[in-house]
């Protein structure tokens, strides 16, 4: 007998949820239950790939669910993502605040034992897989240093933050890397009528995504002929295994960023069913759980 699909909500449908559908449906192990739309959305005509598809602003309507994937922005994430691991529902998020990883990690592990499901927090390529390269090169080399280089590429949840403030109708944030881990945001903003670039400068060089690095914000007419989800990562370590110096390992990528960045968080929905309920960061997961098909093949081919 067949074992039954676990079934999958996709809960927004920007960028990182378009492509969420995409993973679903290539995953031969998964099943998608539906896409979860703000109402108002709902009231515009469904894209062409929806029209197949189970479209609600109500995720009960979906039921059963047995996983949440959250395309929603990093600051909606904490109190979505506790309702649903109370209710027994598995989530996964792409929570991008370095710093406040640990805190929401502990927060969505108190729900999911409460509540009997798991939780992947901060499953995107950075934070997410980058940390367990990160990890891999100070297995190999424990003393020395890591720089982590983003760039040059958009930023989703960059854009995203600027695009909730006060006075802007639409905001595109890029990351352009200088070495050694530091960076220079850019951000195009088309403002509200009558709100003042000055304002929404101060706001934007505040705010905890942007605040430790160097940021210029500038005023267009529209950020539509600016669009590329195009971006990458540099990571480069040098250090020392046991007594031996001058150890130099490079990661490198050049992605489509919310399709890689999907791709991952479906993988961590995989993860996700094989774990005791609580909540788990990508490092504290064996990495043989992200994938699809038998274990003991997995180790024959990738051993």
């Amino acid at each position: 007998m067949e074992n039954k699909k676990p079934r999958v909500a996709v809960i927004g449908y920007g960028q990182v949820g378009k492509f969420a559908l995409q993973a679903i449906a290539s995953s031969p192990d998964l099943e998608l239950a539906g896409v979860v739309r703000r109402k108002e959305s709902l009231e515009a005509e469904l894209p062409a790939e929806l029209k197949e598809v189970a479209v609600t602003s109500d995720l009960e309507e979906l039921k059963p669910v047995e996983a949440a994937l959250l395309a929603v922005p990093t600051r909606v994430v904490p109190g979505l993502a506790q309702g649903l691991l109370e209710k027994g529902i598995n989530t996964v998020d792409s929570y991008d605040l370095h710093s406040e990883i640990k805190g929401h990690r502990r927060r969505l592990n108190s729900a999911g034992k409460k509540g009997g499901a798991a939780a992947v927090v901060a499953a995107g390529w950075d934070p997410g897989t980058n940390s367990l390269v990160r990890a891999l090169m100070e297995t190999m080399a424990p003393q020395g240093l890591t720089f982590t280089n983003f760039g040059p590429g958009l930023s989703l949840g960059h854009s995203t933050a600027v695009r909730s403030m006060p006075g802007v109708q639409d905001a595109l944030a890029f990351t352009i890397p200088q070495g050694a881990g530091l960076h220079r945001r850019l951000v195009y903003v088309e403002l509200e009528e009558g709100a003042a670039l000055e304002t929404v400068r101060r706001q934007v060089q505040a705010d905890s995504y942007f605040r430790n690095d160097e940021t210029h914000v500038y005023q267009v007419s529209s950020v539509d002929s600016l669009r590329d989800l195009g971006h990458g990562a540099l990571l480069e370590r040098r250090g020392t295994s046991g007594r031996t110096g001058n150890q130099v390992f490079r990661w490198e990528m050049r992605i489509n960023n919310p399709a890689l960045t999907s791709q991952i968080m479906v993988a961590a929905v995989r993860a996700g069913f094989k774990q005791a309920p609580g909540a788990y960061t990508l490092l504290e997961i064996p990495l043989i759980d992200y994938l699809h098909g038998d274990c003991e093949e997995l180790i024959q081919r990738l051993v």
